[in-house]
């Protein structure tokens, strides 16, 4: 993994931003059975709720500057606090 990112890690089961805005639920992690590769295996919040499949390194990479200069978030998936409606 890109040592620019290595310290961040996954929170399973908690929900991520998107840095267009959309969130996701973390199901779990994954690898490739042909490369070994480590995925991040989620759903987004919205529409049918599909499982998707992302390399864990793409995941938690930053933002591309170039073609999104005025995103809001650092990273392309960041870990939101969502507080609980419970008592």
């Amino acid at each position: 993994m890109n040592q620019n990112h290595e310290a961040r890690q996954i929170a399973l089961h908690r929900v991520y931003r998107h840095f267009k805005g959309n969130y996701y639920l973390v199901e779990a992690l994954g690898q490739n059975a042909d490369t070994q590769e480590e995925m991040v295996i989620y759903r987004p919040l919205y529409g049918q709720g599909d499982l998707w499949i992302r390399p864990l390194e793409e995941f938690l990479s930053p933002v591309d500057r170039v073609k999104y200069p005025d995103a809001d978030q650092e990273y392309r998936f960041e870990l939101v606090e969502i507080p609980s409606k419970a008592r």
